[in-house]
């Protein structure tokens, strides 16, 4: 499904969240607290717009890899850092659930929208603190279902019913059908922290931004 959608993808987030999902994007990579030098882990970084993030905070000492499963995004995510003369940044395929890296190897790992399409999500967030390094940071960003607010109900009416129009405009019906299906099924932000806590992570917090829409989660590695 990603690998079809993966030519509308970056224009169809752009649309759905008025573009802000470049900020929350950025947010999570300050949560990451890295810093010059550093070596970062982005997982399922579809077409690379975290991962572009972090390389820049990470500088040209650094090295930032994106790993997902879509080669088409990944071909996107290459393309987006060779157009951004970014050289610290490379991009793989790989398992969330099999990382192909050392233990330790890394000063932080994010996710930004895939933590809901884990298979095994407590099998991907062992992952995730078995390759960083203690003191390092997992940051997680994802989209989540207000409970209350304004935005509820507006949120109700565009996932359920706009959003599916959207991808059927876009001809990828599928993939912007799962989308409110995969959010609503998905764990609710305390929940997730639970999870998180559970793999071994401390330190743990998380804010609500955009009217309780999305969710950043960050522990720390013990």
């Amino acid at each position: 499904m990603f690998e079809r959608i993966a030519g509308v993808y970056d224009a169809m987030n752009s649309i759905m969240t008025a573009g802000l999902h470049h900020r929350w994007r950025e947010r999570a990579a300050d949560l990451a607290a890295v810093r010059a030098g550093d070596r970062v882990l982005d997982v399922a970084t579809g077409t690379g717009d975290l991962a572009l993030a972090l390389a820049e905070r990470v500088g040209p000492a650094g090295e930032v890899i994106g790993a997902d499963f879509a080669e088409s995004m990944l071909a996107r995510a290459r393309a987006k850092a060779g157009a951004s003369a970014l050289h610290n940044v490379s991009f793989c395929r790989a398992d969330a659930l099999a990382l192909p890296f050392p233990d330790d190897h890394f000063a932080a790992a994010t996710v930004a929208f895939g933590a809901r399409n884990f298979a095994d999500l407590p099998g991907a967030l062992a992952e995730l603190v078995r390759v960083v390094a203690p003191g390092g940071r997992v940051v997680i960003l994802e989209i989540t279902q207000p409970q209350r607010g304004v935005l509820a109900p507006f949120f109700a009416v565009w996932f359920d019913r706009i959003v599916p129009a959207l991808g059927r405009f876009a001809r990828s019906p599928e993939a912007y059908d799962y989308l409110p299906r995969s959010v609503r099924a998905f764990l609710s932000p305390a929940q997730l922290a639970a999870e998180m806590e559970r793999a071994g992570l401390l330190q743990i917090s998380y804010l609500l931004t955009a009217g309780g829409i999305i969710a950043i989660h960050a522990g720390t590695v013990p």
